[in-house]
């Protein structure tokens, strides 16, 4: 399911454009908003400078509370939850195996660039190995969330369908559902436990860093510069595919070499078409008529190795 109307922010600490964001997409004199912030896992309930910018009432859903709190009833879920997690960082791994050998040649291809005809026919083929590998890896992670799904049997597990029904009173209060960043990991898990994507429906929804990712349709980790490790960015998990053609990078300035053509163009052209959107601060993209629009200070990265500023 895509939404019909979506908001992307940049990080909201410093320069919060919440409230002008839920004023744009509901009426500024009615109705409340319903809060996700368990990506902020035991600080989530730590919401008072948001609510003050707000300036409106907000209902917390608490699901990473409201987890730990299933995990202490159901104890079988819980050992459950723990070997998914087990397959998922194993299937990782070996796909970030896999991913090391098909980026190193494409990077080197990119630096060659207009050579000869024979580069860029060369490029294009290890793109479509990337692309393949890219695609594969969310289908895998897609089976091995169903496959967990069935076993588990969430619609039949007593403590799981309580707060579900707890969750969906609160929601039915709101008028526009926001979706904080924090651990996009914690925040997934949250979401799908208790299918929030399904209580909610095609209603205005507001996301920002993490939240963006882990409501996009792939959750793409990234550093150029990492303090350990590959410096390619890795596909993490299949998001709820709620933002259609997106990908959010949060915090791009300070992990994002935006200044190298070489590395902005080894996302760009991998993840195209997708928008693949800067959300740092003072960003905004708004999801609308099937098409995003772009505020004052929203930039995607191009196929040209260049940034862009997103029209509205």
């Amino acid at each position: 399911m895509n939404l019909s109307t979506a908001v992307v922010l940049g990080p909201q600490r410093r320069e919060p454009l919440l409230r002008e964001a839920i004023d744009d997409l509901v009426s500024s004199s009615g109705g409340g908003v319903a809060l996700i912030t368990a990506g902020w896992e035991e600080r989530e309930q730590e919401d008072e400078e948001l609510r003050q910018h707000v300036g409106r009432p907000v209902q917390n859903l608490e699901l990473w509370t409201r987890v730990e709190r299933v995990f202490d009833e159901d104890a079988e879920l819980l050992k459950a939850v723990r070997g998914r997690y087990a397959t998922l960082r194993r299937v990782q791994e070996l796909y970030r195996l896999r991913l090391e050998g098909l980026m190193r040649p494409i990077t080197e291809l990119l630096a060659r660039a207009g050579e000869d005809p024979w580069v860029d026919a060369e490029e294009q083929d290890a793109w479509e190995l990337v692309r393949g590998l890219d695609r594969q890896h969310v289908a895998r992670v897609t089976e091995i969330h169903a496959e967990f799904e069935e076993r588990v049997q969430l619609t039949e597990r007593a403590a799981v369908q309580a707060a579900r029904r707890e969750i969906e009173q609160q929601l039915n209060d709101a008028c526009c559902l926001l979706v904080a960043g924090g651990h996009v990991g914690i925040l997934l898990q949250r979401l799908r436990l208790f299918d929030i994507a399904g209580l909610w429906g095609d209603q205005p929804v507001i996301a920002w860093s993490a939240g963006a990712m882990a409501l996009s349709e792939r959750v793409v980790l990234f550093h150029d510069s990492p303090p350990q490790g590959s410096s390619y960015a890795e596909v993490m998990d299949a998001g709820l595919g709620l933002l259609p053609g997106f990908v959010a990078f949060p915090h791009a300035r300070f992990r994002l070499r935006t200044n190298d053509s070489v590395r902005v163009q080894l996302l760009s052209r991998r993840f195209s078409p997708a928008t693949c959107a800067l959300l740092d601060y003072g960003a905004r993209f708004d999801w609308r008529d099937g098409e995003w629009h772009g505020h004052t200070d929203s930039r995607r990265l191009c196929l040209s190795g260049e940034l862009q500023e997103v029209t509205p």
